[in-house]
């Protein structure tokens, strides 16, 4: 069982039951969004999972502590066994470090922890239909829909945009999962994969999560998708903007060079990836007229020239700031 960091410490705690009777752990990062987080915090305590579960949230940001305080006088309202953290590095993988460790570290019969995310809204059954899947498939790691949930709702056209569906459309084993907003990771994954569980690497470009996914699969471990197991994500009227969404899938395609980089490294593997770069820009119109035949979005027709682009971009060095990690706050 890995020890937490030294740099996280305990902000709060309760407890509604002992330490050892503790199952599931539902971990929540944080970052300057005190309001959406309590609305993320009631939909989590009103889940009904069939065992004691406990919610560790992390704090990221040690110096305002918005969120610490604001969950600390919503657990100390309610009966739940929680744990507020400070992780005092700064950096989304830092977050998740800290509270899959600490979570560890506090409940050491856990079977299994979930993540969800401070800007995102929890279904009624979102914990029961992650476990379930987990059952029926006997997956290590279990993901589900961000379902985008727009502030501007004249913007609803969007959800048919490649950058805002879901990765998989029907419950079942899938080849792997990208995102760590809403999944399910059992106690044997914890235990095989090493510390630090995300890499810090990632921090402020994302993709720590597709890394540490990339990373299970090597070591054999399956995926499964929970088509029920839904999250609604509130997305700002400005992640809805054309250059919003341009940088996001410039970032995309960015990502995903760096990741088939750091699976095969050496002269041949940039090679093989640059090659597979290019195809994909050469390929790029004919799947953008199909993806817009599909009944998408116009713009949506862009979508793959924008990731071919950020894979070069990436290959040659020519990632700014912008692309590698378009503001999601």
């Amino acid at each position: 069982m890995p020890p937490p960091a030294q740099d996280v410490t305990v902000f709060y705690k309760t407890m509604l039951d002992a330490a050892d009777n503790i199952e599931l752990v539902v971990t929540l990062p944080t970052f300057r969004r005190p309001e959406h987080l309590l609305k993320t915090l009631r939909t989590v305590i009103s889940q009904a999972p069939g065992c004691p579960f406990a919610i560790v949230v992390m704090e990221n940001d040690a110096d305002g502590l918005e969120g610490a305080n604001a969950a600390k006088m919503f657990f100390a309202d309610h009966r739940i066994n929680a744990l507020v953290v400070v992780a005092h590095q700064r950096g989304n993988c830092h977050a998740y470090n800290a509270g899959w460790s600490m979570a560890l570290a506090t409940y050491p019969n856990l079977k299994a922890i979930a993540v969800i995310d401070d800007d995102e809204i929890a279904s009624p059954d979102w914990l029961d239909s992650l476990i379930s899947v987990h059952k029926q498939t006997h997956a290590d790691l279990v993901g589900g829909p961000q379902l985008p949930d727009f502030e501007d709702k004249t913007r609803n056209d969007q959800k048919r945009h490649p950058v805002f569906m879901p990765h998989y459309d029907t419950t079942g084993p899938v080849p792997i999962l990208y995102s760590s907003g809403n999944v399910l990771v059992t106690r044997q994954v914890l235990d095989a994969m090493p510390c630090p569980f995300l890499d810090p690497l990632f921090n402020f470009i994302g993709g720590g999560d597709s890394d540490f996914y990339r990373r299970c699969r090597e070591k054999g471990f399956t995926f499964a998708w929970a088509k029920d197991a839904w999250v609604a994500e509130t997305i700002p009227a400005r992640r809805t903007e054309a250059s919003w969404i341009r940088a996001r899938s410039l970032r995309n395609g960015a990502i995903s060079a760096l990741l088939e980089h750091r699976a095969a490294p050496g002269f041949g593997g940039r090679a093989k990836t640059i090659a597979k770069s290019l195809a994909l820009l050469a390929v790029s119109p004919f799947r953008g007229v199909r993806l817009w035949k599909s009944g998408t979005l116009p713009s949506a027709g862009l979508y793959h020239f924008y990731v071919a682009c950020g894979r070069l971009m990436m290959e040659f060095g020519m990632v700014n700031e912008q692309y590698r990690n378009p503001e999601k706050n």
